[in-house]
């Protein structure tokens, strides 16, 4: 009586945890661009409601607000360079470049700092009318995520001093840069959908 050998069992399939982490931030990233796109549906409807406030032709300074956009849009250059020399292992010059954008970013943050601080001397505060309660709100919570990149960026610029950041790991280089070009996108939407379109 010869033995019958069954089928071979299935290999066990593990997912890739790269694959499994850039899914994770892109389906992040996706109900990032569900969330400003209400908010910024949310200011076109009520971008012309201004009532007895100041409106934006007597607010914005649209070269103010260019020059911090370039630097915003600058970091986005160092951003990529971090990641470049985080993938050849240079961890001195990825350290160098993660905190150049992270400087970077906070140059945007205290631009905008000081633009909210000059429209609330001007009479523009968030309960003004609903174009400033809007604007407010589109603009602060972008400005919240920039700083939660600023925080991220500095976080993996201190770990990679421990050894503690590899590129299997959970918030490595390429993640924190998918979010930051994420938030620097979203700026140039702002920007212009704010900013150039209603002057």
């Amino acid at each position: 009586m010869s033995d019958q050998v069954g089928p071979a069992a299935p290999a066990e399939h593990h997912p890739d945890p790269a694959v499994v982490r850039k899914t994770a931030m892109w389906a992040f990233l996706g109900s990032e661009v569900l969330f400003f796109g209400s908010l910024i549906t949310t200011f076109l409807l009520y971008r012309s409601r201004i009532g007895e406030g100041p409106g934006p032709a007597d607010l914005f300074d649209i070269p103010f607000t260019s020059v911090s956009s370039f630097v915003l849009l600058m970091s986005s250059l160092t951003m990529v360079l971090a990641h470049h020399s985080a993938m050849r292992r240079d961890s001195r010059q990825m350290r160098v470049w993660l905190l150049a954008t992270a400087l970077l970013g906070l140059i945007f943050l205290a631009g905008q700092v000081y633009e909210f601080t000059e429209f609330v001397h001007q009479g523009l505060s968030i309960g003004t009318s609903p174009f400033a309660s809007s604007f407010y709100l589109l603009t602060g919570l972008h400005g919240v995520h920039v700083a939660v990149g600023v925080l991220m960026l500095l976080a993996t610029a201190f770990m990679s001093f421990g050894g503690r950041l590899r590129a299997d790991g959970g918030m490595n280089v390429e993640m924190v840069g998918l979010y930051w070009h994420f938030v620097d996108i979203v700026w140039i939407v702002i920007f212009t959908v704010v900013y150039l379109l209603q002057v």
